[in-house]
């Protein structure tokens, strides 16, 4: 796969993407990264990027022109076909299920937005996707950037050690459903003793079957503490259904 970014801080990935998955992704020949400065694609010798917003509002928009620019230049160079992808504030909220969508690609591009958004003249006519990464507003997209790349790559065939990893993670749909995903179960290592606080028994006991039921147990469990949002009932198998009405029995107790 390869991933391009298009930013006015190039050097911001210098960090993040020499660490971790990422970058073993890289040096295994799995993942490609190309960072595109937005300004090399501004028509003026002050290589401006933005301007004041129409209708007098405050701050600054990135202009499409430069963006234009840059995408259709990126195109050019000949490789597979990109998805585009605008992050911002206003896009659709970047779950794991859309994560596993795009490891399927052959390749994304990246549009970083900055400061008070981007023309929406990008989002109508370049992009294919808007993403925001949370409810919450970052100072630019290059954060939101790195958070999907490094989602991405690590979905991507070879990347994790162990490639089950990826299967039993947090927010990860189960096979034959179109959403859901429970948070993961509570994970122990050594010592099984610390500051009196002790392993459950079961995870010592050898007996995989029972560890298993425990950890979907658990798994519902802190979802329904940590994010109950994430609960309904076509997520739920029958077992599954009945110990989250013990639980909710148990909290109105």
């Amino acid at each position: 796969m390869t991933i391009d970014i298009v930013t006015i801080f190039p050097g911001f990935f210098a960090g993040p993407f020499q660490y971790g998955i990422l970058r073993r992704a890289q040096e295994a020949g799995l993942l490609k990264t190309e960072i595109h400065d937005l300004r090399q694609f501004a028509a003026d010798r002050h290589h401006t990027v933005d301007d004041r917003p129409f209708g007098g509002e405050e701050g600054m928009v990135l202009k499409p022109e430069p963006i234009f620019r840059a995408v259709e230049s990126i195109r050019e160079q000949g490789r597979p076909r990109r998805r585009v992808i605008l992050l911002s504030a206003q896009g659709k909220l970047f779950r794991q299920p859309l994560a596993a969508e795009l490891a399927r690609e052959e390749s994304l591009l990246l549009i970083c937005g900055r400061y008070e958004g981007v023309d929406e003249r990008v989002a109508d006519g370049l992009a294919e996707d808007e993403i925001s990464i949370g409810d919450f507003v970052l100072s630019g997209g290059e954060l939101a950037a790195a958070v999907v790349a490094d989602t991405v790559a690590r979905l991507l065939p070879g990347a994790l050690g162990n490639a089950a990893s990826a299967v039993r993670e947090s927010f990860t749909v189960p096979p034959g459903q179109l959403h859901g995903g429970l948070l993961d179960c509570p994970q122990y290592t050594r010592p099984a003793t610390f500051r009196d606080m002790e392993v459950p028994d079961v995870l010592l006991s050898g007996d995989h079957k029972r560890i298993a039921q425990w950890r979907r147990r658990k798994a519902l469990e802190k979802t329904w503490r940590n994010r109950p949002d994430l609960l309904s009932p076509e997520i739920l198998d029958e077992e599954q259904q009945q110990w989250w009405a013990e639980i909710q029995e148990q909290k109105t107790k």
